[in-house]
């Protein structure tokens, strides 16, 4: 499967999922996300990314973490899972580094707290991003925004970034979450690509792979946005897999039969 990149003559991985922040496509709702982003820190509010699964949201993530200097900022990032409001608090605590040797939810609390005041003493904003947020339990979210506040609610502390797929907007709605939902003070949602920003976005991403030939026919890129619904990480498989299957074939323009080949391996 390797010979693809010899035979494209490609410098770097074509569509790779951890591609440098400063060579993503410039997808409409990146910079204003990023700008929403801004306005979060600056008022230690809280906001939201959502969408459909493969549209972009860890990304988009990774892109307002890459704006945060170390000097200014400290990252607090998390993969959200299923667990209980303990284990949060425990993956909290060990993302600062500190031991958490106890389970007494007042005591996890305290030291989750004390290590966010610890960095605000130190002139930094601790900056706390979740990702696949639509996984924590509802319960969960009724609980998380006691770590964002000063003594008597008088100042937020903790700016939050939360990213899920769309439920996560109906568990915010939920009554015991209400606490949160307050200091969300901006959201972005995710869309799929149409076919002429699908059009764009496979061809910026064969430049940044080092091609800046037109591999992709008019026909070729319509299959694709059709195949993955104009969402990024599965437009991504299948564009990668049309690649291989014209390798194969020693062809040197990818057409719709190598986009159905490839969407052959897909589940």
């Amino acid at each position: 499967m390797s010979n693809y990149r010899e035979f494209f003559a490609f410098t770097k991985e074509p569509f790779a999922q951890d591609v440098s922040t400063k060579d993503l496509f410039p997808f409409k709702a990146l910079e204003p996300c990023v700008e929403r982003f801004k306005y979060v820190l600056e008022t230690g509010a809280t906001c939201m990314i959502t969408g459909e699964i493969g549209s972009g949201k860890s990304t988009t993530l990774r892109l307002c973490a890459s704006k945060l200097h170390p000097a200014k900022y400290k990252t607090i990032a998390l993969i959200a899972h299923s667990g209980s409001w303990n284990e949060l608090l425990r993956q909290i605590i060990l993302s600062f580094g500190a031991e958490c040797r106890t389970n007494s939810l007042a005591t996890m609390i305290k030291m989750a707290r004390d290590l966010v005041l610890e960095v605000v003493q130190k002139k930094q904003i601790p900056v706390l991003l979740v990702d696949e947020a639509h996984l924590l339990r509802q319960e969960i979210f009724g609980q998380i925004h006691t770590l964002t506040q000063s003594e008597y609610d008088s100042k937020s502390i903790l700016p939050m970034m939360l990213s899920g797929q769309n439920q996560l907007l109906d568990k915010l709605s939920s009554y015991t979450a209400r606490p949160l939902a307050s200091r969300v003070v901006a959201r972005t949602h995710l869309e799929a690509l149409t076919l002429l920003e699908m059009t764009a976005y496979l061809n910026h991403h064969l430049e940044v792979a080092g091609v800046s030939d037109e591999l992709f026919a008019e026909a070729t890129a319509q299959a694709i946005h059709q195949g993955s619904g104009g969402f990024l990480r599965k437009a991504n498989i299948l564009a990668r897999g049309a690649l291989i299957a014209a390798a194969r074939e020693k062809s040197e323009l990818v057409t719709a039969e190598h986009v159905r080949l490839a969407a052959t391996e897909l589940i």
